[in-house]
């Protein structure tokens, strides 16, 4: 299984006649990228998807401003071309790879974007992610993460929106291999036991001398498939946080996070505890495309060029009640404190979603909420 080719220098990359990579029918490979300037007033959630073998290629574009989150799909038949990554009016160009590229969405129904992104921090490569349904592979993924400022500009519905590099921030990853894409499969006979639940987090976040990036997945009894938590400092040394130990703090009555305490380990043996507070919350499955969104999914066939728009009402009961059960990106603002007393501010990426039961956090079903 190849890697993210278009981040490697020209010279290098061979010109494919064919799209490499496995033949499983949900085979993909798609980047992620989200800015904020901290306030908590706005987010942007932005990324391409490329998914070879449903000849589909897409991005969109999410805002968050107050209660309003506005959703920009783009879709096309796929290409041959993976150094011109583009779908439409939307494009990303790597300036310099790993370390530089820019985003640009020209305007669509009343939003636009030049965004350039420059790296912080080295690349973390996380641990390889697997699941399984019976004897079916139905995940199967490799990702690396960075965290970085942003500099540029975004229009939303005639607002400009100057994107300033000593506020903007925001993270990034691309992510290939097997995942559930495009129109749902065929059920065929159901899990045997049944699935439960699966709980996740994902906290990429920037601080002055170093940054961090931690993955997390338990199924319904705590259980961890994944835990992966790294901190990366500005010389490039690399160090693994061991166990870490997470409180979710949730809105009561709802799956809704203000924030966490993780509790990791350095290498030393020391503890480090990690005060998350969220700042403004995207549900990515209202308009972003991701599990359990009802208006769009990534890698489905929309026809030749496709575009729309839509905009969602956060205060609308309907939205409020789907927003709770899914995953939620956040701006997320951090304070480390270490064994000496020591308090480090972070910011960057708090994402969550507590799916289905799971026993750790007392949640017995699908549709148990925090107290």
């Amino acid at each position: 299984m190849l890697g993210p080719m278009d981040e490697y220098p020209v010279h290098q990359v061979p010109q494919p006649i064919a799209w490499p990579g496995s033949s499983d029918r949900n085979f993909y490979d798609r980047s992620y990228f989200n800015a904020h300037d901290r306030t908590g007033d706005i987010f942007v959630i932005t990324g391409i998807g490329y998914y070879p073998n449903l000849g589909v290629k897409d991005a969109y574009l999410l805002v968050r401003r107050g209660d309003t989150q506005t959703a920009v799909h783009l879709s096309h038949a796929i290409d041959q071309d993976r150094l011109n990554q583009r779908v439409g009016n939307y494009r990303v160009e790597i300036i310099e790879p790993l370390r530089k590229l820019r985003i640009t969405l020209e305007e669509t129904e009343g939003i636009a974007a030049d965004l350039t992104w420059e790296g912080l921090f080295d690349v973390v490569q996380e641990q390889p992610h697997i699941m399984r349904r019976g004897n079916r592979v139905t995940l199967d993924a490799q990702r690396f993460a960075q965290v970085g400022t942003w500099s540029g500009q975004l229009l939303v519905d005639g607002t400009d929106i100057a994107v300033d590099p000593s506020q903007w921030i925001g993270t990034r990853d691309r992510s290939w291999g097997i995942r559930p894409i495009g129109e749902a499969e065929p059920a065929g006979r159901p899990d045997d036991p049944p699935f439960e639940g699966m709980w996740w987090l994902y906290v990429p976040m920037a601080f002055d001398h170093f940054g961090i990036v931690l993955i997390i997945q338990e199924d319904h009894l705590g259980f961890r498939s994944l835990n992966d938590c790294t901190r990366i400092w500005k010389d490039g040394r690399v160090e693994q946080l061991g166990w870490p130990r997470i409180k979710i703090h949730y809105r009561s009555g709802t799956r809704i996070p203000t924030g966490a305490t993780i509790d990791a380990t350095a290498f030393d043996g020391t503890l480090l505890r990690f005060d998350v507070e969220s700042k403004l919350p995207v549900p990515i499955h209202v308009g972003g495309g991701y599990g359990g969104d009802s208006d769009w999914i990534h890698g489905m066939w929309k026809g030749e060029n496709f575009t729309e728009r839509l905009t969602y009402d956060m205060n609308d009961p309907a939205i409020v009640g789907r927003a709770g059960f899914g995953v939620i990106d956040h701006v997320g603002r951090a304070v480390c404190r270490d064994a000496d007393g020591g308090e480090h501010e972070g910011w960057g990426l708090f994402e969550h979603g507590a799916l289905g039961r799971h026993d750790p956090s007392g949640f017995a079903d699908w549709l148990t909420v925090a107290l």
